[in-house]
C-alpha cells in the first residue's frame, strides 16, 4: 500500500532537508529520502556538504590551523611547545565526529517537524491519481505518492579523463578528506575552492603540494585584487601554484600518480605525486533518479531544467541546489528549498541570485558577495572603490593576523554597494553584513554611518566604506 503525502523531497541534503523542513512548518506533510549511509551503513542525511564537503573540510582545516599555529606562531605569544606531534587518525576521527553530529542534528529535526524520512533512492515512477509515484530503494522496498515532488540530489565530482576516481591514489573531495597518512607530495588539479581548502590542510600538516590550474588567471571569480593578494600569500605560506598549464594523459600506479603536463610558457613538464586531488569541478547528480521514464527535462550540460521559480517541465516537480543552474553552494541550495516550499504553499518564496556569497576558507580566508571590478568595467558601470588594509586594524594585530583587506564598490552616482570584497581574518563572517547591506539596496555611506564596536575586524568594512568617500579615519 502507497503512503501518500502532500510533498516528497528527493535528497536530504542543504536544499532537500531545508525544503522538507519548511513544508512542514507550512503544515503539509511530507517526507524525505536520502541514500546517504555512513560506514556502520546507518542514514547519514545531509548530503555531500555534511559528509564530504563543507563541513569535513572546515573541521580539517580547523585541525590544521590549530597545528601550524602550534609549530610556528605559539612562540610569538610566549607559549613553548616542546616535542610536538601530530596523531593523524585522532584528527580525523574528530572530522569524523563532527559529520555524525551534523547528521544526528539533521535526523532530530526530521523528527522535531514530524518529517517522515526514508533511507533509501528516490525515484519518479509514474504520473498517478493524486500526483506524483516515487519508489524508495532501501533496505525495504516502498512506493510514496506525492502531490509535490522536490527533487535536490546535488552534484557529484567531475573525472580528469582517463583517471577514474580510486580514492587511494586518485582522490575526490571524499578520499582527500580521509588520508590515513600525510603524503610527502601532494598533487591538486583545480585551483578553486576544494583544491584550496584540500590543497590547505595538508600542506599544513607537511605535505609538499602543488597545485595546477588550467586557467590562465588565479581565482578569476575572484576580484583581481582579492586574487593577487591570495595568491601571493599562499605562495608564502608554501603552495606552489601554477596557472595556465595543459594537463596531459595522467597515469595511476601502486604508489604514486603521474602527471604530464605543459606549463603556462610552453614547456613541458612531470609531476610525479603520491596522491593527486582532481577538483575541476562538479557535475549534477540525476543517476537512478528515473528522469527518462517520466520525461523529466534535462538541459544540455545535465542539469534539471527549471523555470525562475524552480519549476521542472513536469506538474507540481521542483528542483533545488546543485542539480540545477546556479552556482553549487550549499546556502543557496538552502534559499531555494525555503523558496519553493513556500511557493507550493502560495506564497511568494524569493531568492536573490545577486547577494549570494561566496566564500573560501582557507588562511587567509576569501569572501565576496556582489560584483568585482572587472565585471563592473566590462559592464561599462561608473563606480567608486575604497579599501582598507587589515594591517591598520587593531583587532586584526592582536590576533597576529594583519593579511589582506576589505574593498567596497559603489555606484559613483547613488552611491549604493555594487560589491564587496574580502580577502583576511574571518572574512567569512565579516561578508553578512555587506549581503545585509545590499540586499536592502544601501548604500556605502550607510556603512560608514553604522557604529561598529571596538575593536572589531568588522571595523576594517566601516573604514572601507568611508574611503570610498576619500575620509578613511585611521588609514
Amino acid at each position: 500500500m502507497a503512503k501518500q503525502f502532500d510533498v516528497v523531497v528527493i535528497g536530504a541534503g542543504p536544499g532537500g532537508y531545508i525544503a522538507a523542513i519548511r513544508a512542514a512548518q507550512l503544515g503539509f506533510s511530507v517526507a524525505c529520502i536520502d541514500a546517504w549511509s555512513n560506514a556502520e551503513g546507518k542514514a547519514a542525511p545531509g548530503g555531500t556538504c555534511t559528509n564530504v564537503g563543507c563541513i569535513p573540510s572546515k573541521a580539517l582545516l580547523q585541525s590544521s590551523e590549530h597545528y601550524e599555529q602550534a609549530q610556528h606562531h605559539f612562540a610569538e605569544h610566549g607559549i613553548e611547545v616542546k616535542g610536538l606531534g601530530l596523531k593523524l587518525d585522532t584528527l580525523v576521527g574528530r572530522k569524523d565526529t563532527v559529520v555524525k553530529q551534523n547528521n544526528d542534528g539533521i535526523l532530530y529535526l526530521f523528527k522535531k517537524n514530524k518529517v517522515t524520512f526514508f533511507h533509501g533512492t528516490g525515484a519518479l515512477n509514474a504520473h498517478v491519481d493524486g500526483g506524483w509515484s516515487i519508489l524508495v530503494s532501501g533496505a525495504s522496498e516502498e512506493e510514496l505518492i506525492a502531490k509535490h515532488v522536490v527533487i535536490a540530489t546535488g552534484s557529484s565530482p567531475r573525472e580528469l579523463p582517463g583517471l577514474p576516481f580510486d580514492e587511494k591514489r586518485v582522490l575526490s573531495n571524499a578520499g582527500a578528506l580521509s588520508l590515513s597518512a600525510v603524503p610527502k607530495k601532494l598533487g591538486v588539479i583545480g585551483a578553486g575552492v576544494i583544491g584550496l581548502e584540500l590543497g590547505s590542510v595538508w600542506r599544513r600538516l607537511g605535505a609538499e603540494v602543488t597545485v595546477l590550474e588550467a586557467m590562465p588567471d588565479f581565482l578569476p571569480a575572484a576580484d583581481q585584487q582579492v586574487a593577487k593578494e591570495a595568491h601571493k600569500a599562499f605562495t608564502k605560506q608554501g603552495l606552489a601554484i601554477q596557472t595556465g598549464v595543459k594537463i596531459g594523459e595522467a597515469k595511476a600506479s601502486a604508489r604514486s600518480v603521474t602527471v604530464p603536463y605543459t606549463d603556462a610558457s610552453g614547456a613541458e613538464q612531470s609531476l610525479v605525486v603520491d596522491h593527486l586531488i582532481v577538483s575541476i569541478g562538479r557535475v549534477p547528480h540525476t543517476v537512478g533518479l528515473g528522469a527518462e521514464k517520466v520525461g523529466l527535462k534535462l538541459d544540455e550540460r545535465g542539469f534539471i531544467a527549471i523555470d525562475d521559480d524552480c519549476r521542472t517541465n513536469l506538474p507540481n516537480v521542483w528542483a533545488v541546489g546543485d542539480v540545477v543552474r546556479g552556482p553549487m553552494l550549499a546556502h543557496k541550495a538552502e534559499e531555494e528549498g525555503v523558496a519553493v516550499a513556500e511557493r507550493i504553499a502560495g506564497q511568494h518564496g524569493h531568492v536573490n541570485y545577486g547577494t549570494i556569497p561566496s566564500v573560501i576558507y582557507t588562511s587567509p580566508e576569501i569572501a565576496w558577495v556582489g560584483r568585482n571590478e572587472q565585471q563592473l568595467k566590462t559592464a561599462g558601470v561608473e563606480y567608486k572603490a575604497g579599501s582598507f588594509p587589515f594591517l591598520a586594524n587593531g583587532r586584526a594585530r592582536a590576533l597576529g593576523d594583519t593579511t589582506g583587506f576589505v574593498k567596497v564598490l559603489a555606484d559613483a552616482k547613488t552611491d549604493e554597494v555594487l560589491g564587496v570584497h574580502i580577502v583576511g581574518p574571518l572574512a567569512s563572517e565579516l561578508i553578512a553584513e555587506a549581503v545585509t547591506i545590499m540586499e536592502f539596496r544601501g548604500a556605502a555611506e550607510d556603512i560608514a554611518r553604522i557604529c561598529h564596536a571596538h575593536p572589531t575586524l568588522s571595523e576594517s568594512l566601516k573604514e572601507a566604506a568611508l574611503a570610498v568617500d576619500k575620509r578613511s579615519l585611521n588609514f
